[in-house]
């Protein structure tokens, strides 16, 4: 078990890659802290593990704002007894954020405080939990648009998953000799419910589509296996990077059609 006795936390466990990781890394041997703001399928997620034999418990959390944060943290130590993995996972991509223009400043606010602030909130209440149990691992989400331009204007995400990438970077580099690995998972768009939701209709999803070379949406079983081998051993030397997962989209000049 390439997890065993490590304490995890994850944000936004509840459903979609978040639940699949948790479930993944319960059976590779982590006790598993699941922190989202959906309580009934949070709550379901945990009884999954458990009923499967493994260990994990639920904390209603809104990473936005900080003091759930800073409980969600405790919560896990108390739990568990440490925290050696944290994998900030939540986040939102709201319709109606579009272009630099036309994005309406509530919008804004509201992608940036989950996906980035919340990001933040995590490693800056994480962090000395971490140091506590001798070091760990940090896996932010971030995203292929953070290295690259949305092809469809979606300013705060993009903005938001470049905030996360370059704030991995710095504490990566702050916490190297500490014990601390720091790293970026950079996803491309993966077949979960709030995907399913954005490209209910037919022609947005083929204008995805054709920009991935491998010609298919990843799947969250891929994005977990990702995050377990950042989780682990196996990635010792590895910190500061952004191992991007996304069917070959930025690496691509022009796309099959």
């Amino acid at each position: 078990m390439r997890l065993k006795d490590k304490v995890a936390l994850i944000t936004g466990a509840a459903s979609g890659m978040g639940r699949i990781a948790a479930k993944l890394f319960a059976a590779e041997g982590a006790k598993v802290a699941i922190a989202d703001v959906t309580e009934p399928a949070g709550e379901g997620t945990a009884k999954e593990i458990r009923s499967a034999g493994g260990e994990a418990a639920f904390i209603r959390t809104d990473v936005s704002k900080a003091a759930d944060v800073e409980a969600m943290v405790r919560f896990a130590q108390d739990k568990f007894g440490g925290l050696h993995i944290l994998y900030n996972n939540a986040g939102i991509f709201h319709p109606e954020d579009a272009g630099t223009v036309e994005t309406a400043v509530e919008i804004w606010d509201r992608v940036i405080d989950i996906n980035l602030k919340g990001v933040w909130l995590g490693c800056k209440f994480g962090i000395p939990a971490l140091l506590r149990s001798g070091g760990g691992v940090i896996i932010n989400v971030a995203s292929f648009v953070a290295l690259v331009g949305a092809a469809t204007p979606q300013i705060a995400y993009t903005a938001s998953k470049g905030g996360v990438l370059a704030m991995t970077r710095e504490i990566a580099v702050e916490y190297a000799r500490q014990g601390i690995r720091a790293n970026a998972l950079c996803p491309g768009p993966v077949e979960t419910p709030m995907l399913a939701e954005l490209l209910k209709d037919p022609s947005r999803r083929a204008r995805r589509l054709v920009h991935i070379p491998i010609g298919r949406f990843g799947r969250a079983e891929e994005i977990a296996r990702a995050a377990l081998w950042l989780a682990s051993d196996e990635s010792s030397l590895m910190t500061g990077a952004a191992l991007v997962v996304d069917g070959g989209i930025t690496a691509a000049y022009v796309t099959p059609e």
